[in-house]
């Protein structure tokens, strides 16, 4: 097969992996045209954001039914494309393939999960409170060994990500990030100088771009100490995130950061919102999240931002791909189950978001199909969900403040879901 681009999208639209050596020659020649990028890329309106999508190839598929294939619609991608949802290799390589194929239409930024460290995590689930037993490694690492049979494609991915720029300026007006600020920079041209080709490392302003969040001051929880949850006054400064990577800052930080580079709006993803967006701080920031029942359990929404010509922002708000358009997931090879009914392997997901196999009937019924709505203002609140980790350090790095040591090693917010669950995660590993 030679190399045509046009050919691969199409059969990358139908799920079909491309070989390992045309994926070597695809990173090799998307390198030489996002080397050539800045750190900080400037975009015209009108152009779509679509946030976190983690390897939930057919949202993403359904995203562009949404929102118009390339090159017809502009796309900014803010980051993690891989690890959790069962097509991480598919979804980056379709994307890097549009990429090659429409390099002024689409833009790919750089999220906390294009990261060598982050994609070769191995996890741990037990479900010992429902009488099952169940171990899979997980992540972008081990798919590319289980499809590929080598670590190949994954080298020549995680290599492609350390070309990835940073953040995005639409029309010098709207700064676009995967996680947040950091308070080693205070204007655009900090970030413009940054060497971002490399692995993201643990700590610095390239850390705090792909990690930090804005403050949640109306997220629910059972844990006072919890600064990512819990915090009365969001007016602060910069503090420690729970996460162990990056920082949490407020309104005033937001405001002092749009002042001095003159702009007016910060959009970021990164963090699992229920209604598929999140605005904060008096419309000074928002959050989206584009991947819709996150992991096929969380019964959540998600939305894609569309950024008009005048700079109007609007959340086209979807829910998951219908089921006639979506294959089953793969088998679970290694999996080891036992219990009262071997069935429940279907009902277990391979996922890091450890959830029971149900969730409300009432959520089930919230989340449209094919009707799309868009909408305007407030979202709910952005919440993290109970995952199982190997390591009390691991836990901390995805934002989970409180860690039960033992037996799957439960890390989890006590944040109660607004959508999708209608206990509190954590009562899922008791």
């Amino acid at each position: 097969m030679g190399f045509d681009l046009d050919e691969f999208i199409s059969s990358l639209y139908n799920k079909e992996l491309l070989s390992e050596a045309v994926i070597k020659e695809l990173c090799e020649k998307t390198k030489e045209v996002l080397v050539n990028e800045g750190n900080v890329r400037m975009v015209s309106a009108p152009v779509t954001l679509v946030g976190d999508v983690h390897g939930q190839f057919y949202d993403v598929r359904e995203i562009f039914k949404i929102g118009g294939y390339c090159p017809s619609t502009n796309y900014i991608f803010l980051g993690d494309y891989v690890d959790r949802g069962y097509y991480s290799v598919e979804t980056i390589t379709l994307l890097t393939c549009l990429k090659l194929r429409y390099p002024d239409r689409i833009t790919l930024v750089r999220g906390n999960h294009e990261s060598r460290a982050v994609t070769q995590v191995t996890w741990l689930y037990n479900f010992s409170a429902l009488n099952y037993t169940f171990h899979k490694t997980y992540g972008f690492y081990t798919e590319c060994l289980r499809k590929y049979g080598s670590a190949n494609v994954w080298n020549y991915f995680t290599d492609m990500f350390d070309y990835l720029v940073l953040s995005v300026v639409i029309d010098n007006s709207i700064f676009c990030v995967h996680g947040g600020l950091s308070p080693s920079i205070h204007t655009i041209d900090q970030i413009k100088v940054i060497d971002r080709f490399k692995e993201i490392p643990h700590e610095g302003p390239m850390a705090d771009l792909v990690w930090s969040d804005p403050i949640q001051p109306t997220a629910p929880t059972f844990n006072s100490n919890n600064p990512l949850n819990s915090l009365e006054d969001n007016k602060g400064d910069f503090a420690i995130s729970p996460r162990g990577a990056g920082y949490i800052f407020g309104r005033d930080v937001t405001r002092k950061f749009l002042e001095v580079n003159g702009l007016g709006h910060i959009c970021r993803a990164h963090q699992l919102c229920m209604e598929g967006y999140q605005i904060l701080f008096d419309d000074m920031l928002s959050t989206v999240w584009s991947a819709p029942n996150y992991c096929y359990r969380a019964g959540n929404l998600a939305s894609v931002l569309e950024i008009g010509p005048g700079l109007e922002r609007a959340f086209n708000v979807f829910g998951p791909c219908p089921e006639d358009e979506r294959e089953a997931g793969p088998n679970m090879a290694g999996a080891a189950l036992t219990g009262k009914d071997a069935g429940l392997e279907s009902d277990i997901v391979d996922d890091g978001l450890a959830l029971t196999a149900e969730y409300s009937a009432e959520a089930e019924g919230s989340v449209p199909a094919r009707g799309r709505k868009k909408r305007f203002g407030r979202g709910r609140g952005a919440v993290n969900a109970g995952m199982i980790f190997k390591s009390r350090a691991e836990a901390e790095i995805e934002g989970f403040s409180t860690f039960t040591e033992g037996v799957g090693n439960v890390g989890y917010s006590e944040a109660q879901t607004t959508r999708g669950m209608t206990q509190v995660v954590n009562e899922y590993f008791l």
